[in-house]
């Protein structure tokens, strides 16, 4: 194989820790985080979808795609579980729960299309907090 066929066929490789089992369950955790449209939960019906003084959000808009977060399986402690094993899976290492978290380190094994849902699924759990422009792992999430 000549040098210029070495490097083309380099730019084909896919990384293959992005095919294993743990980074792939996360990206479906992703996908599947939120249902289709607004949310529909007693609160927002009743406050006629104004989320004005909510913790936490319940209704996004990603890709002009109104969605909802589904509560029953995003709960801060069950986002962390899925990252952590996506990431030790991926990264070969622990993922710190207190501190800085580096998206950038994250959306390295997200699919590009889901990147736009892993901010606003980190801070809508709890998982994530923002502060001087970092984003702080929480200690504690329910």
């Amino acid at each position: 194989m000549s040098l210029q066929e070495n490097l083309t066929a380099d730019l084909f490789e896919v990384d293959k820790r992005l095919s294993l089992k743990p980074v792939v369950d996360f990206n479906n955790y992703l996908l599947n985080a939120f249902g289709e449209g607004a949310c529909a939960c007693s609160r927002c019906q009743q406050g006629s979808g104004d989320e004005t003084g909510y913790a936490h959000q319940h209704t996004f808009s990603f890709n002009g795609l109104l969605v909802n977060r589904r509560f029953a399986s995003t709960a801060g402690s069950d986002v962390l579980i899925m990252l952590k094993k996506a990431w030790l899976s991926y990264t070969k290492a622990e993922l710190g729960t207190a501190g800085a978290l580096d998206l950038e380190a994250v959306k390295a094994f997200v699919e590009p299309q889901l990147h736009v849902r892993v901010l606003p699924l980190f801070l809508a759990s709890g998982l994530v907090r923002e502060q001087d422009g970092e984003w702080l792992m929480q200690a504690q999430v329910a």
